[in-house]
C-alpha cells in the first residue's frame, strides 16, 4: 500500500472548566469532549523522501509551521522506517475555529502513516506522540466521547454520546486560543460545568440535561470581544436548540437539538446569515473512516 486517504472528525466541547494556571504556563482544565461528523479529508502518499504538504485552503502553512507536517516528522523520528511522505489536506473544518481542524489532520496523519508503514508503533507509542504534538491531538486519535484533565492530555474515555443532532456556526472571524488563555481571568470566568452531572448525563445518554448543563469558562474572554458570539447562542436556542455554547476557544458556536427536523429548520436560517454552518451529528469511537 502506497497511500491511504483518512476522513478526519471536528470536536466540539460538551464543557470546558480551567481550574489553575500552572508554573510552566500551561493551564489545568477538565473538560468533556466530542467528536462530530464534520470531516475534512487527508491523503497520505509515500515518497521517496521528505515531507510535503498541500491544502485546498490558501492561507493554511504548508511547510513545518503547519502541525500535521510535524506529526509526520514525529513520527519518522520515533521509527526505523525510512522514507518520506505527501500529506493533501481538503479542508471542510473552518480553521481556527475551536473545531480542532489541525488537530484531527495531525492525528489522522500519525495513524496514516502507521498503518502505511505496517504499524510500527503501538496504541501506547501513538498517544504518547500525540500528546507531544498537542492535547487535542491525542483526543482525535481515537475520538468519541472523551474527559480531558491535566493540560488536556489526561483521557479518559466516555460512554458514546453518539446520533445527536448539532448545529454548527462559525462567525466571519477566527480566534486564536493562546491570546484567549493569555487574557484568561481565573478570578471572573463566569458560569462552571457541572462536570459530574455532566458526566452521569453522557452515560445515560440524556440529551436534554447534558443540552442544558454545558458550560465553557473562556467564553468569558472570546464572548466580550466578539458579542456575536452571544447573538449566535441566544438565536440558536431560539431555534429550538436544547442548548448552545461556543466550541473550544471559539469563534465557532454550536447548539444541540433532539431531532433531525428542527436541527435542519435551524441550519435553513443560519445558512442565509453565515457562509459555513453545518448540520452534523456527534459520533462514536468506532465511526473514523479510512
Amino acid at each position: 500500500m502506497d497511500a491511504i486517504t483518512l476522513l478526519t472528525p471536528a470536536k466540539i466541547n460538551l464543557s470546558i472548566d480551567v481550574l489553575k494556571r500552572l508554573d510552566n504556563g500551561y493551564h489545568q482544565v477538565e473538560m468533556i469532549m466530542q467528536a462530530v461528523g464534520l470531516y475534512d479529508t487527508v491523503t497520505i502518499e509515500k515518497r521517496d523522501k521528505g515531507i510535503s504538504i498541500s491544502c485546498s485552503v490558501p492561507y493554511v502553512p504548508c511547510g513545518s509551521r503547519n502541525i500535521a507536517w510535524k506529526a509526520a516528522q514525529a513520527f519518522f523520528d520515533v521509527c526505523s522506517e525510512k522514507g518520506g511522505i505527501h500529506i493533501d489536506i481538503k479542508k471542510n473544518i473552518p480553521v481556527a475555529a475551536g473545531l480542532a481542524g489541525g488537530s484531527t489532520n495531525a492525528a489522522g496523519v500519525l495513524k496514516g502513516l502507521n498503518l502505511l508503514y505496517g504499524s510500527p508503533l503501538g496504541k501506547e507509542e501513538l498517544h504518547r506522540l500525540s500528546s507531544k504534538l498537542g492535547a487535542d491531538v491525542a483526543f482525535c486519535l481515537d475520538g468519541g466521547t472523551q474527559l480531558a484533565r491535566g493540560i488536556g492530555d489526561e483521557l479518559t474515555v466516555l460512554p458514546d454520546f453518539a446520533d445527536v443532532n448539532v448545529v454548527l456556526v462559525k462567525p466571519p472571524f477566527s480566534v486564536s486560543t493562546a491570546w484567549v488563555y493569555k487574557n484568561l481571568n481565573l478570578n471572573d470566568l463566569g458560569n462552571r460545568p457541572r462536570t459530574e452531572l455532566l458526566l452521569k448525563a453522557v452515560s445515560d445518554h440524556d440529551v436534554h440535561t447534558v443540552a442544558g448543563n454545558m458550560e465553557n469558562v473562556l467564553e468569558s474572554v472570546t464572548v466580550r470581544k466578539y458579542p456575536e458570539i452571544k447573538r449566535i447562542m441566544d438565536l440558536l436556542l431560539e431555534y429550538g436548540a436544547l442548548g448552545s455554547r461556543m466550541s473550544g476557544s471559539g469563534p465557532t458556536v454550536f447548539g444541540i437539538f433532539d431531532s433531525s427536523d428542527s436541527a435542519a429548520r435551524a441550519f435553513e436560517h443560519f445558512k442565509k446569515r453565515y457562509e459555513q454552518v453545518f448540520h452534523v451529528k456527534t459520533i462514536g469511537r468506532g465511526e473514523y473512516k479510512a
